[in-house]
């Protein structure tokens, strides 16, 4: 019974958090609602989860649990090394863009003083 507070807790607090983040990621929320509640079926009707793993094929309820909070789990990761990896070369190219832009205006400014001053005529009024 204990466990069973402890993990409603925990899988509340996941769908008020997915709630409040789902005007940002409203697919990351809308699934983390439907897991959470899931999962808050599961911690109160286990035996569910038994019978449902041993439909498809798995010993206990646990395992299934466990199994699919892998393949959830794995891909998360999976998205954000993408997302990290797409950001980085965003990064790069912007770092290329920058430094590329104040070596030109460096020349051009350098240009623009040297060929100011050698085509200057000299002042012959004094």
């Amino acid at each position: 019974m204990i466990a069973q507070i402890g993990l409603t807790v925990l899988l509340l607090w996941v769908i008020a958090y997915a709630w409040a983040e789902y005007r940002r990621a409203p697919l990351i929320g809308t699934v983390a609602v439907l897991v959470a509640t899931a999962g808050l079926y599961f911690v109160w009707l286990p035996a569910h989860a038994s019978w449902l793993a041993a439909f498809v094929g798995i010993g206990r309820g646990v395992d299934l649990i466990l199994y699919v909070w892998l393949v959830i789990s794995l891909t998360m990761f999976l998205d954000l090394h993408l997302k990290l990896r797409s950001q980085t070369e965003v990064i790069t190219a912007l770092a290329r863009e920058i430094a590329i832009a104040n070596s030109l205006a460096k020349v051009t400014r350098r240009g623009m003083i040297g060929s100011s001053t050698s085509t200057r005529t000299p002042d012959l009024r004094a």
